[in-house]
């Protein structure tokens, strides 16, 4: 993508269902096709995107189908910007035990919120509106060797 391209946007609303994962999945990867992702960045951007839909649905939204979830996505020059929203009580990040630490390695809490943190340059926990738990995750990107927009 050029300076001058166009802000590349997704915007979803999903069931509290973890299949609707995929949907989400496929959004965001074909997203990254039609900017400036290589196949690894891209990798690690969807990795990221599903702990943190795994989190919404399992921990915020608490599996309830009748709650939704909230994905938007912006890809421009240089960055991918990922939001996500549940309709759950929110949560305090800081009481997250840390995954690495030695008497929680074989617990699978913080996982999740550990690998968005190593997969994308900026990861921020906020509240909505409604109080539900916001999850903005930035990842600077570098240019693939041969995107859709720059074709020989």
């Amino acid at each position: 993508m050029s300076d001058d391209a166009p802000v590349l946007r997704a915007s979803l609303i999903l069931g509290s269902r973890f299949c609707d994962i995929e949907v989400a999945e496929r959004a965001v990867a074909d997203l990254c096709s039609l900017g400036e992702c290589n196949a690894e960045e891209s990798y690690w951007v969807v990795t990221a995107l599903r702990e943190a839909l795994a989190n919404a649905i399992r921990h915020g939204n608490r599996l309830d189908t009748a709650r939704r979830v909230r994905v938007e996505c912006a890809l421009e020059t240089g960055r991918l910007t990922i939001r996500v929203e549940d309709e759950g009580d929110g949560f305090d990040v800081s009481a997250v035990p840390d995954p690495t630490a030695a008497e929680n390695l074989l617990r699978p809490t913080g996982r999740g919120i550990f690998y968005m943190r190593q997969f994308m340059n900026r990861v921020e926990f906020g509240r909505t509106p409604a109080g539900g738990t916001s999850v903005l995750m930035v990842r600077e990107l570098r240019p693939s060797a041969r995107s859709v927009c720059h074709e020989e």
